[in-house]
């Protein structure tokens, strides 16, 4: 049985943790505790429906069809939980055993050190997972925490209920095994590209190196960010302010064109000179 419950309040605000209602700071005891008391909750068969879309567009559903979706949800144990915005998913300093797969809303994933400072990873949106590595791998522990930047719905799958096949959907647990493995290996690559546009010298070389890996993404030169200005100077790790300084000299010397989170990158045949 699939069950779906909403989470309680475990709030996040810059640099602060607040906890409410006596809520464990471990994401795998809250998930396991809530199980305890939510057994007779309905199934969600009927509910299903309006995640169908964006699970099948998922890397890790990639070969899955409809009709098996139930079945393999029944067998993963899958559990759905809804966060306010704020809500902290997964916290650094704990364990899980389940990987995350964002249904609705948006998450933003934060490494934090003990004096509040904080880099911002990556942003979590409709149908990416989360927490991979770790579910996979017991004892390590979380080193960065999720939090929902809007109010969101999560799917979360027990990773050892996935990696043990079973007679009943096995040809559908090898397929899952595969698109898991496949999703590792991107978020390694996506990794090495953060790594990248971090040894950039200069924050307009951190931002021509982050622009062009979205293109390359993207597979244009029009697309959107997943990130606001605070958060993108964050994961490239420079200040807001140069940050917003260095793209209006980008704008204004013909190289790029913005509002808000989209962006259009021009050629130089497009009119723009190098100052």
């Amino acid at each position: 049985m699939y069950v779906e419950f909403s989470t309680l309040g475990m709030l996040y605000s810059p640099g602060t943790l607040l906890l409410s209602q006596g809520v464990s700071l471990c994401h795998t005891n809250l998930i396991q505790g809530t199980l305890l008391v939510t057994k007779e909750a309905s199934p969600l068969r009927g509910n299903m429906n309006k995640y169908m879309d964006t699970l099948l567009k998922s890397s890790l559903f990639s070969g899955i069809i409809a009709d098996d979706v139930d079945s393999i949800l029944d067998c993963l144990g899958a559990i759905i939980k809804k966060y306010q915005k704020n809500e902290c998913i997964l916290m650094a300093g704990n364990t899980t055993e389940y990987i995350g797969l964002l249904l609705t809303g948006k998450a933003i994933v934060i490494q934090e050190d003990y004096w509040g400072g904080q880099s911002v990873m990556s942003a979590i949106l409709p149908g990416h997972t989360f927490a991979e590595s770790y579910a996979c791998t017991p004892s390590s522990v979380l080193d960065v925490s999720v939090y929902a930047e809007a109010a969101c719905s999560v799917m979360f799958l027990n990773v050892q209920k996935m990696l043990t096949t079973c007679p009943v959907t096995c040809g559908k647990h090898n397929q899952m095994i595969r698109n898991l493995l496949c999703d590792l290996a991107g978020k390694n690559l996506r990794l090495g590209e953060k790594s990248k546009h971090m040894s950039q010298k200069t924050t307009r070389d951190k931002l021509l190196s982050y622009l062009s890996s979205e293109m390359h993404r993207h597979g244009g030169n029009e697309f959107d960010i997943p990130f606001s200005r605070q958060q993108l100077a964050d994961f490239l790790s420079v200040d807001r302010s140069g940050l917003s300084t260095e793209l209006g000299r980008m704008k204004d010397e013909g190289m790029i064109d913005f509002h808000k989170s989209h962006f259009i990158l021009k050629s130089p045949a497009q009119g723009w000179t190098d100052v």
